[in-house]
């Protein structure tokens, strides 16, 4: 038998309508993951999916349009998932860790969104304008977040925003560092990210005036 390196394709005539804007995002999100964005071409994906360039064309004009819809389609994801650890514990020092942790897992789970969606974030955004709605929606779970830990007196009364921006800093720097494997490679699947993070955490909450006793409340 000859050798198959890629499961079957449907031809062009089976997919409907929507069918194949997800299956481009899907071809592109496999090819970033196996061969970096660099490797990533419209034409290829469409050869891999065995569609048509006019059929390609409907839905995304280049490669960076195709790249802001993954990124879209991650930061509304991403968003969700944040939402999903908050509401569990929603206005304690419990829910923000768990935020954070479910940060650094969405980074680690999806490592191709997560590099589109913070990659060249910019550009996308002037491919397409729905980019940096999406995007801002998911800082503002955290910026509502902190809101109302300020609210309990778990946090400084300081600008929420500026307060957002360092959080997300730090937690988008321990997020770079799992994907990169700078913490080994079975970090991600062992208790030692988790511990790191909410080491971490710990750490900011000190640092925007969290008290560290540790219960939540």
């Amino acid at each position: 038998m000859p050798e198959t390196t890629r499961p079957a394709r449907k031809p062009a005539s089976q997919y409907h309508h929507g069918d194949l804007r997800r299956a481009l995002l899907q071809e592109a999100v496999r090819t970033i993951t196996e061969d970096g964005v660099d490797a990533l071409t419209l034409r290829e994906a469409g050869r891999r999916l065995g569609v048509s360039r006019t059929a390609l064309y409907r839905h995304f004009s280049d490669k960076s349009t195709l790249l802001a819809a993954v990124a879209r389609d991650g930061f509304q994801r991403f968003r969700d998932d944040l939402l999903r650890a908050w509401s569990e514990a929603a206005g304690t020092r419990r829910g923000f860790e768990l935020m954070g942790v479910a940060y650094v897992r969405f980074a680690v789970a999806n490592p191709a969104h997560y590099r589109v969606m913070f990659g060249d974030y910019r550009h996308l955004c002037d491919k397409d304008p729905e980019l940096k709605a999406d995007a801002e929606a998911a800082f503002r779970v955290l910026v509502e977040a902190l809101t109302s830990m300020q609210q309990a007196k778990l946090v400084r009364a300081d600008d929420p925003v500026l307060q957002a921006e360092f959080v997300w800093a730090v937690v988008h720097g321990l997020a770079m560092f799992a994907i990169d494997g700078q913490f080994g490679p079975e970090s991600s699947t062992s208790g030692e990210l988790a511990g790191l993070i909410r080491y971490a955490l710990q750490c900011m909450r000190t640092g925007i005036g969290v008290d560290t006793a540790g219960a939540a409340r």
